[in-house]
């Protein structure tokens, strides 16, 4: 007979060891307390008017939760698997089950997608369309840019940037990433002077936006504008300044190592999906190495 799982209480247990050992952000520990809540039927609280689980009867829980996340796509059922292994795993690691329950959930495969990123000719295109005086653009869009495209931060980062973690004449920001990690950014001259002038003509003491932190939605739809105001022909998005940002330097000549510092990456592996090249540079590549080459 396999022991008694008290779900509710051991919940709360997992949350906090993920908030508190894992260092997970907030927005990740609100996506395991919404697919935990989903998997047992627990209510907006994370409670189970049933407290004493069984092992079968949590995995048949979790495979009725499967059959109703079918019509979710493959990222978000992915993700629930992921939330759902790793609470199995640990409560395994705690002894609180008797066998590891996470071994029974398979994650479905998520095919792996090349990240949208711009070309130099696009991201130029849409640095110039600051500057047009005909348009008008308010200066916080091109500095929200300049951060991403210049300095490949997360929207999330770019929102919550405090005027105390950007070190002007050393060209760098320290930025509080994912898991609370501190990492160093360097800036390029742009940037600085863009920021530069922004902190002069904004007054801002705190945050680098206003006086509190810009609204990841707002961040959004300023991304999105900058991208029609440029004529370009897809909508354009805070991540796919990150990608370009990493592609282009990639392209010229930073290594991978480099650039998972500069991402603030945790593994190499994250990192690598930025290796793919555009077909023009694989062909160039071609000619001037390959023995065939013209370039030989």
């Amino acid at each position: 007979m396999s022991k008694a799982f008290y779900l509710n209480e051991n919940i709360d247990k997992y949350l906090k060891f993920m908030t508190f050992v894992r260092s997970s952000s907030p927005l990740t520990i609100k996506h395991y307390t919404l697919d935990l809540q989903q998997a047992f039927e627990l209510d907006k609280y994370s409670r189970s008017p049933k407290n004493s689980w069984t092992e079968a009867e949590l995995l048949g829980s979790v495979r009725q939760a499967f059959n109703h996340w079918a019509t979710l796509s493959l990222a978000s059922r992915n993700r629930k698997a992921a939330t759902l292994k790793s609470f199995f795993s640990w409560a395994f690691d705690e002894g609180l089950t008797e066998r590891d329950l996470s071994m029974q959930i398979i994650a479905p495969k998520v095919p792996k997608k090349l990240p949208h990123f711009l070309s130099v000719d696009e991201a130029l295109a849409v640095l110039k369309s600051f500057d047009d005086e005909k348009l008008e653009v308010p200066l916080r869009e091109k500095v929200l840019f300049l951060l991403l495209y210049g300095g490949g931060l997360r929207i999330s980062e770019a929102c919550n940037l405090k005027w105390s973690e950007v070190h002007l004449s050393q060209k760098v920001l320290r930025v509080m990433g994912k898991g609370s990690k501190e990492r160093v950014v360097a800036l390029p001259s742009t940037t600085i002077q863009v920021l530069n002038k922004w902190k002069k003509d904004s007054g801002f003491n705190e945050f680098v936006f206003g006086e509190e932190v810009l609204n990841q939605r707002t961040a959004y739809e300023m991304v999105r504008k900058s991208g029609q105001r440029a004529g370009l022909l897809k909508p354009l998005h805070p991540h796919a300044l990150r990608h370009s940002f990493a592609t282009h330097l990639l392209s010229s000549g930073a290594n991978l190592r480099t650039l998972q510092e500069l991402l603030g990456h945790e593994s190499l592996q994250a990192t690598e999906k930025y290796t793919h090249l555009g077909i023009d540079q694989l062909a160039r590549t071609m000619e001037n190495v390959h023995p065939l080459g013209k370039g030989k």
